[in-house]
């Protein structure tokens, strides 16, 4: 088959299953700005093509975030009619189409069938946008109607979609009911290979300093540091841990930037908001326990996750983060917030400890008490790395899985775009 893939930031989540359909015979294409010119990558002709225009000033609020979409949209389809006038008709087009890049693909090859990866439906449910009272939206009464907007991607996405693919269960549920037997609930993948515990792990830290298995480590991940990864939770938990556990290294991961929800304020990062708020309580001695890495290569995320003694995962009622899956694998002793997502994966007392997400004096007390428990630790991280390999590991279940849903989706009638 011809199969063309599209995401912004290819590959993305067709890290491994692309390279597979190439593997197995399949001429595969990717359509991405994310290339200058043409290049070849695991067996996969990336082919570029730009985004054009730009975002009207001034435009309706709620329309700002559909605009962006169009315009990525209009610039797919440029990119794909180009690929049409060389002869190119794909039988299949695989998308994430949260960006809106794969909206006019139909109009280019009504006869292609579409798999979209869906990642989420926006909900004005209180779970959704009222979960955190510390962060209220500007105008509550009008969530809905904001939301119902910002959902006309998916929407018109669902016209076409012939079939979806959704990494939880949690994330499948969002979209509406009349979606949901379209979308196979299969999770990306874990290479448990890879992720493994290793007891020689050393994590510089900087200032001299190597973290091994033999110091009490607590570790706190974030692609971001932002209040949807519940880091202002940790940071005012800070205080009372330090002085709990004079002996543990703090380490967190994360950048400066906002991924999820509101941004801060004008000239100011919520990083720098947290610390500033906490860093009275705390002493430079204590404070210098404290280390924040930024974001760093793969290969030292993974050496965090191996010396970590304790993990802490926080999360809104929102996408479930990778990390947390790795972190399960690589054997580490978890506390996580009791959120939907997070029940998903995770069991109280089996492959983990949960606390409510707001509770800062529940979570310096579970953290403590299972730094001085050794033998649950070992037992959480095990059952938990357990746990993952039979539901999660990439090569033995995600891949074979995503796998039969595009043979799947190769034996359905394709639907046309509607007028």
């Amino acid at each position: 088959m011809k199969i063309l893939c599209i995401h912004q930031n290819f590959p993305g989540q067709y890290k491994h299953l692309a390279p597979a359909l190439a593997r197995q015979g399949h001429h595969v294409v990717a359509l991405t700005p994310k290339v200058e010119k043409a290049v070849n990558w695991n067996g996969i002709h990336v082919v570029p093509y730009k985004v054009q225009g730009n975002s009207t000033r001034d435009i309706h609020p709620w329309l700002a975030d559909f605009e962006t979409k169009i315009i990525r949209g209009q610039s797919c389809y440029a990119g794909a009619m180009q690929l049409k006038q060389r002869g190119y008709a794909p039988d299949m087009i695989l998308a994430h189409h949260g960006w809106g890049e794969s909206l006019f693909l139909k109009d280019v090859w009504p006869e292609a069938r579409m798999g979209l990866y869906c990642e989420l439906y926006h909900r004005a449910t209180p779970e959704f946008v009222g979960f955190d009272p510390e962060f209220p939206t500007r105008s509550p009464e009008t969530d809905s109607i904001r939301l119902r907007l910002k959902n006309l991607n998916n929407r018109l996405h669902e016209e076409v979609m012939d079939a979806g693919i959704s990494p939880t269960r949690f994330q499948a549920e969002t979209f509406p009911e009349a979606y949901q037997d379209r979308i196979t609930v299969c999770h990306d993948g874990v290479n448990t290979d890879s992720v493994v515990p290793n007891p020689e792990a050393r994590l510089d830290v900087g200032g001299g300093r190597v973290l091994t298995r033999e110091d009490e480590v607590i570790t706190f991940i974030n692609r971001n540091l932002e209040p949807y990864r519940g880091y202002h939770v940790f940071m005012r938990a800070l205080p009372e841990l330090l002085r709990r556990r004079p002996g543990a290294q703090v380490v967190l991961l994360g950048g400066d930037e906002v991924s999820y929800g509101a941004k801060a304020p004008a000239g100011k990062t919520w990083k720098q908001i947290y610390i500033d708020e906490v860093r009275g309580r705390i002493s430079d001695s204590d404070w210098s326990r404290v280390h924040f890495l930024g974001r760093v290569p793969y290969d030292r995320f993974l050496a965090l996750l191996q010396v970590s003694r304790v993990h802490v995962y926080l999360t809104y009622p929102f996408v479930l983060s990778w990390s947390l899956l790795e972190a399960m694998s690589a054997e580490c002793a978890i506390i996580a917030s009791d959120t939907t997502p997070v029940r998903e994966v995770l069991s109280e007392g089996e492959t983990g400890r949960m606390v409510d997400f707001f509770d800062q004096a529940a979570l310096v007390e579970r953290v403590s008490a299972l730094l001085d428990d050794r033998d649950a630790r070992i037992h959480l991280g095990r059952t938990a790395r357990a746990f993952v390999r039979r539901n999660y590991d990439l090569q033995s279940v995600c891949l074979p899985q995503q796998l039969e849903w595009v043979a799947a989706l190769a034996d359905k009638r394709p639907r046309a775009p509607m007028d």
